[in-house]
């Protein structure tokens, strides 16, 4: 919903312009929407980073164990990112941090994108086939739970990365806390819910196929699955905000509830 709202954006700031004043006036326009989303992802940073010293100040001396799920960090935004600010910051802060990073099949987000960013950060990380975390959950060894969002609904319902619906249900049964990280920019206040969501549906090959470096360094595609297969593909699912423990935005920490957001988002 963020491209939605930033393209609204951009044509209200050149709605009715002269055509030859156009180009300029989008470089500035671009530019301010790009310093105000560093801004908005060192806020979300700020306000996630008191969670996670609230966690350390529980287990003095041992190390915070934080699971997430795809790509939510300045790859996917301006220098900080949304639900890996938090971790950026906590881990410039001295904080002894651990990072479990789902590899996100089938395009593998988390397993190229997380992780480099991460490791280009130097923060300790261990990469995760998906369906491992509630494993690692059960044993003790997450102790929250952090992603981003392509678009919250109203109720507070949550759209990611296809697999995060999952991550939620073992952290709830595991009473692990379950964070959203998000800009204001995200929520679509003109849905309901999420089961008024479209949900894409990506290409077999995806699923199928996989692509991979080889020992000189070159990339290839391989074919993965039994000849003749079918595959369904769905990018996103949704979380019901009930799975959510809080969302945290710019402007601070709320309920994932409609309730919550209006109080930090009045209309």
């Amino acid at each position: 919903i963020n491209l939605k709202w930033a393209l609204w954006r951009m044509r209200g700031a050149l709605l009715n312009q002269p055509q030859g004043k156009r180009a300029a006036l989008a470089w500035q326009e671009a530019a301010a929407i790009a310093d105000e989303d560093v801004a908005m992802s060192e806020a979300i940073g700020k306000n996630g980073l008191k969670i996670i010293r609230d966690i350390a100040a529980k287990k003095p001396g041992e190390t915070v164990n934080i699971l997430t799920h795809c790509n939510a960090g300045w790859l996917a935004t301006v220098d900080y990112g949304t639900a890996l600010a938090p971790i950026y910051l906590a881990h410039d802060a001295g904080i002894k941090l651990h990072v479990w990073v789902d590899e996100t099949r089938p395009r593998n987000q988390g397993a190229s994108l997380t992780a480099f960013e991460l490791g280009s950060h130097g923060v300790p990380h261990t990469i995760l086939a998906d369906n491992a975390g509630g494993h690692y959950m059960q044993a003790g060894q997450v102790d929250m739970v952090i992603v981003g969002t392509d678009r919250v609904t109203a109720n507070g319902d949550v759209a990611n990365k296809i697999g995060t619906y999952l991550k939620a249900l073992a952290a709830r049964d595991n009473d692990i806390p379950f964070y959203v990280a998000l800009p204001s920019s995200t929520i679509d206040w003109t849905l309901d819910s999420g089961r008024d969501i479209p949900i894409e549906e990506r290409s077999q090959d995806e699923v199928l196929k996989m692509a991979g470096r080889l020992p000189d360094g070159s990339v290839t595609v391989v074919e993965i699955a039994a000849p003749g297969s079918g595959a369904a593909n769905p990018g996103f699912d949704v979380t019901p905000a009930r799975l959510v423990t809080a969302f945290i935005t710019e402007a601070g920490v709320c309920d994932a509830s409609a309730q919550g957001l209006r109080k930090l988002f009045p209309v």
